[in-house]
């Protein structure tokens, strides 16, 4: 009783510092930005970034946020074009401090149309040269027009050759929001799902990379795991998957890779030990280990590494703005690009590609070499194996999971 009363303080100590947190990241911003501004304000400097945005959350009526946090059982397409001032650093998001927006300093939206199915379909044509699409699924605490900029920043900043495809599932936006939030996921595996068939059965495209930051791994995972439970695999168009920060429970993880089958896309994770809010999620969770806390150089991982086809980013010393660590792989310059330049353009990490500069520390799959004068090596690993956190001499349930153990349920 005493060990689970600290265990609950430790954690709603842990919910209240990472709500103070969040509050100072998000002061000071406007809500809703999404109100198109006119063709006259749009700036002649500025790029912009065309996205189809697919949500399971429940129209608001107003054009300034369209969508709310709550459910909705109908999947919503929207065309959104984003405008993203020239002036800007690398991996940041330019919030409007003001309204309307000035598109010399601030992201805007220039355009935004409801779509029917059909008229997605066509979008997807007259947007997709190459077949090569990025879906993206955000984490949490998210607002609909958190995950359109931050997908906008990504795909800008990384200049990768893709069509850009949001999912955004409904989150309440708050800290406090954290079992809804899950819930909300868990809700709209279907809706991800059917987004997925519906791009691998378009004859526009050809290549696949799904995206997933957070909580929104979870989505992604366990969508691809009905896709492969209900057709015996997952669409060979899918040939890349990139777990961002994975708030994933690791012998769930386990399980949800062992029923993907046996083809399965490329993967690549990206891990940080000094990821507050999956500390925080950790906490929540019963202290079961996070995926995205992972250290890859280590025992029990770096020996069960070494089998199959995932290749792991140990982005621990990578240092951004983000206070709570838990968003490099879109704020960090080095890692947008690498993973948008290199991944989302259908090719696979390998040691010639990840070269990124003289003294940015990265450890990748496995190995204790930090990339610098010299590329540091890619190592195939076993993903379903990525953190046990278990040295006891007998094996996990996700140990037994991987060896097809069938007394193991």
């Amino acid at each position: 009783m005493v060990q689970r009363l600290s265990r609950n303080r430790r954690a709603m100590g842990g919910i209240s510092a990472l709500f103070l947190l969040a509050l100072t990241a998000c002061g000071g911003r406007p809500e809703g930005v999404l109100t198109p501004i006119s063709a006259n304000m749009v700036s002649p400097s500025a790029s912009d970034v065309a996205m189809l945005v697919a949500t399971s959350r429940k129209p608001s009526g107003d054009p300034a946020t369209l969508f709310t946090g709550e459910r909705s059982p109908a999947l919503s397409l929207t065309d959104l074009t984003i405008s993203i001032p020239a002036k800007r650093a690398v991996g940041t998001v330019e919030w409007p401090k003001k309204l309307p927006p000035n598109p010399e300093k601030d992201f805007a939206v220039v355009a935004a149309k409801s779509l029917s199915i059909p008229e997605a379909h066509d979008w997807l044509h007259s947007h997709n040269p190459n077949g090569r699409v990025l879906v993206f699924v955000h984490g949490f605490n998210n607002r609909y027009e958190d995950s359109v900029f931050r997908f906008a920043q990504f795909v800008n900043d990384s200049k990768a050759k893709v069509t850009p495809i949001l999912f955004t599932w409904p989150s309440r936006a708050s800290v406090l929001g954290y079992n809804y939030d899950k819930e909300s996921a868990n809700f709209s595996r279907t809706a991800f799902e059917r987004t997925l068939k519906a791009l691998a059965d378009d004859r526009s495209v050809t290549d696949i990379t799904v995206m997933a930051h957070s909580m929104g791994t979870w989505l992604a995972m366990e969508s691809l795991r009905q896709m492969a439970l209900e057709d015996g695999q997952v669409s060979p168009k899918i040939r890349n998957v990139i777990l961002a920060s994975p708030d994933l429970d690791v012998d769930v993880f386990g399980r949800q890779w062992n029923e993907l089958g046996p083809k399965k896309p490329k993967f690549t994770i990206t891990v940080s030990r000094d990821d507050r809010a999956l500390a925080i999620s950790r906490l929540i969770a019963g202290n079961v280990d996070r995926v995205g806390q992972a250290d890859p150089s280590k025992e029990p991982y770096k020996s069960k590494l070494q089998a199959a086809g995932i290749t792991v980013l140990d982005l621990t010393v990578v240092k951004t703005a983000d206070r709570l660590n838990h968003s490099k792989f879109a704020e960090s310059p080095e890692i947008v690009q690498l993973l948008g330049a290199q991944l989302a353009s259908g090719q696979i990490l390998t040691d010639s590609r990840v070269g990124l500069g003289d003294g940015l520390g990265l450890v990748v799959a496995g190995t204790v070499d930090t990339i610098g004068n010299a590329a540091a090596k890619t190592v195939s690993a076993p993903v379903a194996d990525v953190a046990t956190g278990n040295n006891d001499s007998q094996p996990s349930e996700l140990e037994a999971i991987l060896k097809g153990d069938p007394t193991t349920e």
